[in-house]
């Protein structure tokens, strides 16, 4: 059947049922805006689900030797919680922001390749409902559906089918796999997009700074996600027909693998984190009423990190043995991709000097990620140090230095893009009072949560534990911790109250409630399915601003 025969049909089965040709126009959509709500929709399910694992976590841990859950759940729910949250709440996000935003930021009317873009997604979609397709089909050794049970990282040889029984790990596999190739699709999109579809006038030089790290955090997502993709299918060849690449009794290597998943892991931590830093490039300026300070060295620390990320990857392995070549190439890299991030750091704070500072709830997240993204990069310099990190590497101090990057650095952003773009989406506004409470609640509950977690890592508290024995000062900490965590998932209840209570009932935003001065805000709130009438033409970094404010000497900056 012809795709309009398709649509015809489809169209005939959906009459006198509004419901039914509203669904189908979403699942069959390839419209940049539409994939791009779908992705933070199924980032936000999955956001529930990851946070439900975190609890589960803390419960066990708050006092010792509790019995909440068995030492399979746990495994289960530390696998779980750790792929969830990376691959299925925080990537799809990025992506969902990319998606809507980047065409509307650079004059375009939709990505590059459209249905490349939609079946980026419906990969990612699928990738995460396979990965909990296990809790049915992925039987372990008592016959039950069991979840993976191998870490997020998959450590061999506890992969191997000696230690993992059933199919568990084949779910998990698979559906990393199978995400990844998402990831590679709207990835190629994105930079096809951006290089090829910009308006007239807007040169790589006047393109926003969430353009231009949308276009690295790509390009990262190629480097960084075909090893692990390698890696994956080089897993299922060793499970199923002896190819024993990771098998150490048959002469493979188990650091095999962990090469190939930390050349995939610590440059994704970059392709998360620059996204998050494009958030707060967009919105601090527009709430400090100045431009951005040092655009220039802006994108060059950007392109910097980038290049410089996939040469760090071993600093997650100091502890396993490397030689002492190794280990010092990796302690200089480490503490080189600082430099860049620095520059980032002084740049933003540039950026508020002086200004006229409006303490919107969008500008508050983007004030915490700094405070907080400065301490995470601090404590990690200490643990790029190799002897440190040998003392606290398996202990919770890195737990904490990396929840400090995800959560306190990426999500607070993230929720600080949420505020600022919600308006253009959806033509209402968030509720500022439940914003300022959404933000001083996770704020109280991350810092409760994480600051905490690094005392119980000096004192030589293991990672990966279940349990622990009472009287080796790790009792409080971890009770504390729990607290912590729980008023961190209060915030998010009110955060996404605030966001079905706004799309309903909030107050009607306009088309540019910020006096912003990117193009998305140039057209109606939400934009129309074509995005322009007519194409723009732009002539500086800040194209709205300069029709709103011809007279204003402010937009001679370039």
């Amino acid at each position: 059947m012809s795709s309009d025969a398709m649509a015809i049909h489809a169209a005939e089965v959906g009459a006198g049922r509004p419901w039914v040709q509203t669904l189908h126009e979403w699942v069959t959509t390839v419209d940049h805006k539409r994939l791009g709500i779908l992705y933070v929709l199924l980032a936000l399910i999955f956001l529930i689900i990851g946070g439900i694992e975190a609890i589960v976590i803390r419960i066990q841990l708050m006092r010792p030797h509790n019995d909440f859950v068995s030492p399979q759940v746990f495994n289960r729910m530390f696998t779980m919680h750790g792929t969830t949250m990376i691959f299925f709440v925080i990537m799809p996000v990025m992506f969902g922001f990319a998606n809507y935003l980047v065409p509307l930021m650079i004059g375009a009317r939709d990505m590059a390749f459209p249905r490349l873009n939609a079946f980026g997604f419906w990969l990612t979609a699928f990738g995460g409902l396979l990965l909990y397709f296990s809790f049915v089909g992925g039987n372990g050794l008592y016959g039950a559906g069991n979840a993976p049970d191998v870490g997020w990282f998959a450590y061999a040889p506890l992969t191997s089918r000696a230690f993992s029984v059933g199919h568990s790990t084949d779910f998990w596999t698979i559906a990393v796999l199978v995400s990844g190739f998402g990831s590679i699709a709207t990835a190629i999109n994105i930079i096809t997009t951006v290089l090829c579809l910009r308006c007239p006038g807007m040169t790589l030089s006047r393109m926003p700074l969430l353009a231009w790290m949308n276009l690295v955090m790509a390009a990262l997502v190629i480097l960084a996600v075909s090893p692990l993709t390698a890696a994956q299918i080089m897993l299922s060849i060793d499970r199923y027909l002896g190819g024993h690449f990771f098998d150490t009794q048959a002469g493979g290597s188990a650091a095999l693998w962990m090469h190939f998943f930390w050349i995939f892991g610590h440059p994704e931590v970059y392709v998360l984190v620059i996204p998050a830093f494009a958030f707060a490039s967009e919105i601090i300026p527009v709430f400090s009423r100045k431009p951005i300070f040092g655009y220039p060295a802006m994108v060059a620390a950007t392109v910097c990190i980038g290049f410089i990320s996939m040469a760090v990857w071993a600093h997650h392995m100091f502890t396993i043995g490397m030689n002492s070549m190794a280990n010092t190439f990796f302690v200089l890299t480490t503490m080189i991709i600082a430099v860049p991030t620095g520059i980032k750091i002084f740049n933003w704070l540039g950026t508020m000097w002086g200004g006229r500072i409006q303490f919107k709830t969008a500008m508050l997240f983007c004030v915490g990620f700094l405070f907080q993204f400065l301490i995470a990069g601090l404590t990690g310099v200490m643990l790029g140090t190799a002897p440190f990190n040998w003392q606290l590497g398996n202990s919770y101090f890195v737990i904490a230095h990396f929840h400090y990057v995800i959560v306190g650095g990426i999500m607070f952003c993230l929720f600080g893009a949420f505020y600022y773009w919600f308006p253009k989406v959806t033509g209402r506004m968030l509720n500022e009072t439940l914003g300022k409470l959404h933000f001083w609640l996770f704020f109280i509950g991350f810092h409760l949560t994480f600051d905490t977690m690094h005392i119980p890592g000096v004192l030589g508290m293991p990672r990966r534990i279940y349990t622990y024995e009472p009287g080796r000062g790790w009792d409080t900490w971890n009770l504390i911790i729990g607290i912590g965590a729980f008023i961190q998932g209060l915030a998010i209840l009110i955060f996404v109250a605030n966001l079905v209570f706004s799309y309903f009932r909030g107050s009607k935003a306009g088309n540019d409630p910020w006096d912003a001065w990117t193009l998305e805000w140039s057209v109606s709130s939400p934009p129309p399915s074509y995005n322009f009438a007519s194409i723009p033409t732009v002539s500086s970094r800040r194209p709205l601003w300069d029709r709103k404010h011809p007279e204003d000497p402010d937009n001679r900056y370039e």
